[in-house]
């Protein structure tokens, strides 16, 4: 007879999974909407694309409201101080995860978790552990990505992305998405992970389907495709760790493999460590590509300059990253009764950091609801969340992004959006799932 303490397949799947998901989304869904229709702002954040396509009318209201905002289930900020204490305060932790569930909803979960959809936002994922649990993660991944490995990585990334235009000279027309933006970083990351080239479009699939896991209140159908897709990916893994182990090689996970200070680590934590490796560093830099694309395109004029001082480019992805971030928000739960820049918050009190408005707060950044590549300050942002689960791919997603968006514009001077872009579906990540472009000077209608 199985063990109580696990996930029973077969008959028993979807009625436990139905369970999984109404603890994980269902409630939080049935609240959020019911929040959302008495007009609470934060909640229809969460659930109105009217909403959520453009947040940020949004936080500048509950820029107005306080610095820290409630709504009888969270708290929420977009002020920049509050933002930065809360995130690196060591009173807050992820507050995610079943671990935060009270008694009796913490036993119903761990019966009805399935440890074969693992996704990158479940324990052991290092977004949702604290310390020292997650200081021993990230001692482990972070050895791949020291200023010197990431620096090392610059030529593979110029290589990755010559290739790429390359293959689009006979293309007038293409989505910037998915034929240069998201092949980018999947290429990088299938590097650092040891993916082999036949297996990598199936691995950029799954990965798309896991990043909706992010998002708070997913649907009963939203959350079964995942499911599905993470049942995949997991099985994979399983098969890749093991191929690792009979012949490893010099990318990431044959380096904690080999590692001693992993020798105990379990097969969960192997995954854990791969999907949140694959999730962050794909995700974030694809959405910060084709955010900047839309931006520079908007802003023609600042395109011109980049091009006339090519040495800005860092700091136009800086820029970026504060004004349209690819990561729109986080949680922290206070694990006792203190404050966050002098506004008290109470033990178990999960607090919304919206990120994005925090990147805009006027107090710390002149002008900021402009968009200004030569803005002396823009990386004072807290894109990459701050920390110590501040993101450790950081330095790898800027370097990828600058040289994609240099490359693109040194091969295509003339690059356009045209059509009709079209907005991701998820809140947590921001970015375009489609995003047409022109490389002729005269835009075609399409």
């Amino acid at each position: 007879m199985s063990s109580p303490d696990r996930f029973v397949p077969g008959l028993l799947a979807t009625p436990r999974a139905f369970v999984a998901w109404t603890l994980a989304h269902g409630i939080q869904r049935r609240f959020l909407r019911r929040a959302a229709l008495k007009g609470d702002l934060m909640a229809r954040l969460a659930t109105d694309p009217a909403y959520y396509d453009d947040p940020y009318p949004s936080y500048e209201q509950i820029r107005a409201d306080g610095r820290i905002v409630r709504n009888g289930l969270v708290g929420g900020t977009v002020d920049h101080a509050v933002a930065n204490a809360i995130l690196r305060s060591d009173d807050f932790g992820t507050g995610a995860g079943a671990g935060e569930l009270p008694g009796p909803l913490q036993r119903l979960h761990t019966l009805t978790r399935d440890p074969d959809t693992l996704s990158p936002v479940d324990p052991p994922s290092m977004l949702v552990v604290d310390p020292p649990q997650h200081t021993h993660y990230r001692r482990l991944v972070s050895r791949a990505f020291t200023a010197r490995k990431v620096g090392r990585m610059a030529d593979r990334v110029e290589q990755v992305a010559t290739a790429l235009l390359d293959e689009l000279e006979r293309e007038p027309t293409f989505d910037l998405v998915s034929r240069y933006a998201a092949l980018l970083p999947v290429a990088v990351i299938a590097d650092i992970l040891g993916v082999p080239d036949a297996e990598r479009e199936q691995v950029l699939g799954w990965g798309n389907h896991a990043a909706t896991t992010l998002d708070p209140g997913l649907s009963w159908s939203q959350y079964k495709e995942a499911s599905a897709a993470l049942r995949e990916m997991n099985a994979w893994f399983s098969m890749h760790i093991e191929r690792l182990r009979r012949d490893p090689g010099d990318d990431l996970l044959s380096q904690v493999l080999q590692d001693p200070e992993a020798a105990d680590l379990t097969e969960v934590e192997l995954h854990a460590i791969g999907l949140l490796v694959l999730g962050a560093g794909f995700e974030t830099t694809v959405n910060l590509i084709g955010n900047a694309v839309a931006l520079l395109d908007a802003h023609p004029d600042q395109l011109a300059w980049l091009r006339d001082n090519p040495d800005g480019w860092a700091n136009a992805v800086e820029e970026v990253l504060r004004y349209d971030a690819p990561v729109q928000l986080t949680m922290r739960m206070a694990h006792s009764d203190t404050e966050a820049a002098g506004q008290p918050v109470k033990r178990g009190e999960a607090i919304l950091v919206y990120l994005g408005g925090a990147n805009r707060d006027p107090e710390v950044f002149d002008d900021a609801d402009q968009f200004d590549v030569r803005r002396p300050n823009a990386g004072d942002h807290v894109g990459f969340s701050a920390g110590v689960h501040f993101c450790m791919g950081a330095s790898l997603a800027r370097l990828e992004a600058m040289v994609a968006l240099r490359a693109l514009y040194e091969r295509y001077p003339d690059l356009r959006v045209v059509g009709r872009p079209e907005r991701r579906g998820t809140r947590v990540l921001r970015g375009w799932e489609h995003l047409p472009v022109s490389t002729l000077a005269r835009v075609p209608t399409i």
